[in-house]
């Protein structure tokens, strides 16, 4: 992604009551400050994933989120957004 602020496999810290985990998850791939994209390549996009990156967006302030699902025949059925 020339030209586009980006980071791949992206390690988040988790703070929790004084204890800090350097790297609590990893975010898949991070736009800027802006969104978060998750691959997956899933029968279906379950409960799970969604609650996934949800806790991903609160976690690290980021509001917009893209779940891409590569399982799909068509790429544009398998792209859920979501926003906080």
């Amino acid at each position: 992604m020339q030209g586009i602020d980006h980071v791949c496999e992206d390690p988040q810290p988790v703070e929790y009551k004084g204890m800090v985990l350097e790297c609590g998850y990893r975010l898949d791939i991070r736009v800027g400050n802006e969104l978060i994209v998750e691959l997956k390549s899933v029968k279906q996009i379950e409960p799970i994933h969604e609650a996934q990156i949800l806790t991903y967006m609160k976690l690290s302030g980021i509001r917009r989120g893209l779940i891409l699902n590569f399982n799909v025949t068509k790429l544009k059925d398998g792209i859920k957004r979501y926003v906080l």
